[in-house]
């Protein structure tokens, strides 16, 4: 992987929200398992928060394999099995959102929440319209008095196309008809047929060329801006991130590991894995671009995991961090999950509680029952399914 010494830092990115508004999203907790009929359990999110405010950008980064896409399912509550929602609180506009199902959780995506997926040819039906998946989307989330004609789908469908710089004439192409850009912009536009409040985009640029990534981008960028919906970018590009967003969340091993404000992170992180990623971007206006990467491999989510996920990994791992669950802790401008850099001045948050059960051994029966972080909810998950936490 290519590095830089001096990463570019993010060009105007949006005013941030005042620190007084309640949040729009506040997660707390919530533990993600694959629980596939045959084969171990992988416990892909670990007793995560998340709190966002009314018009924020925030991004998601850590290595592929870390959690990112499936925490977005999460709060969106989007989850299919083997995937469950072991445990958690999810509050959106102040409704815990993980207890509900069916048409309560349908009304509650009218205006509130959407996923824009990594890629539009598998998100699209290939053999409807784009008419077609427009008409789907609005005659699904209609309300009472709300009449979604063929006249009226195409007036609405040329508007949202019109957002994301698309043709009107496109509304009778298929899928496959179109560019992956193109796509992409049109699963965008369908995100914003409902008006949400949040959106999270997971991917977004994922398999395309480099002329429509910075379009896509750019479309991105500008609809936040316009519209001021709240949006999570999930990417493994910390440089499309930290130009992006107003702040970055960096996620290793299923955990929030650091939580900083974009300007912020480049030349002051404080998580050793986040100073090791900001060593893996390349800059491409510097005149000194240095190769490098990160020695190891993640941990086997499978296992339950003791102290810091990061330890093996880590150039400034000591005894404490193999033992004990480093707390999500106030440093410099955000928060970040270190033993050794919290030593002098930290703050432990609320939900940043030491991991008790976290040995790295082969699973056990036991082990196989209970999630690797104390948890006592009973929840609704997306297939409707009660599941009960036994701690």
């Amino acid at each position: 992987m290519a590095t830089s010494q001096h990463p570019r830092e993010p060009s105007s990115p949006p005013p941030q929200p005042e620190a007084s508004e309640s949040p729009l999203l506040a997660a707390k907790g919530v533990n993600v398992v694959y629980e596939p009929a045959r084969g171990v359990r992988i416990w892909s999110v670990r007793d995560v928060n998340v709190t966002l405010r009314p018009g924020e950008f925030v991004g998601l980064v850590g290595e592929s394999g870390c959690g990112k896409s499936t925490l977005g399912f999460a709060l969106t509550r989007m989850l299919r099995p083997p995937a469950r929602l072991r445990s958690g609180e999810i509050f959106f506009d102040g409704k815990d959102i993980s207890l509900l199902d069916g048409e309560d959780l349908r009304r509650q995506r009218r205006g509130g929440f959407a996923l824009v997926l990594q890629s539009g040819m598998n998100t699209l039906n290939p053999v409807r319209t784009v008419a077609h998946h427009f008409g789907d989307i609005l005659k699904a989330h209609k309300v009472e008095g709300e009449h979604w004609g063929q006249a009226e789908i195409r007036n609405r469908g040329t508007e949202l196309l019109d957002k994301v710089q698309l043709d009107a004439s496109l509304l009778d192409r298929y899928p496959h008809e179109l560019s992956g850009g193109m796509r992409q912009r049109v699963s965008i536009a369908l995100a914003l047929s409902l008006q949400p409040r949040m959106i999270i985009f997971d991917e977004p640029t994922t398999a395309l060329d480099v002329i429509a990534q910075k379009a896509v981008m750019q479309t991105i960028k500008d609809l936040q801006r316009e519209d001021g919906f709240t949006a999570i970018l999930i990417s493994h590009d910390l440089g499309v991130v930290l130009e992006a967003t107003d702040r970055v969340m960096v996620m290793y091993a299923g955990e929030i590991v650091e939580d900083q404000p974009s300007r912020s992170l480049v030349g002051g992180a404080h998580h050793p894995y986040t100073e090791a990623l900001l060593r893996c971007y390349a800059d491409p206006r510097a005149e000194e671009i240095h190769l490098g990467g990160i020695p190891g491999t993640p941990p086997d989510l499978s296992l339950s995991l003791a102290g810091c996920p990061f330890t093996p990994r880590c150039p400034l791992a000591e005894d404490i961090c193999r033992l004990k669950d480093p707390p999500l802790a106030a440093l410099g401008n955000g928060l970040a999950a270190c033993h050794v850099r919290a030593r002098k001045d930290s703050a432990p948050v609320d939900g940043g509680v030491p991991a008790t059960v976290r040995q790295p051994t082969a699973q056990t029966s036991a082990d196989a029952e209970a999630p690797p972080t104390p948890s006592r909810q009973v929840l609704a998950d997306a297939d409707g399914t009660e599941v009960r936490d036994v701690h």
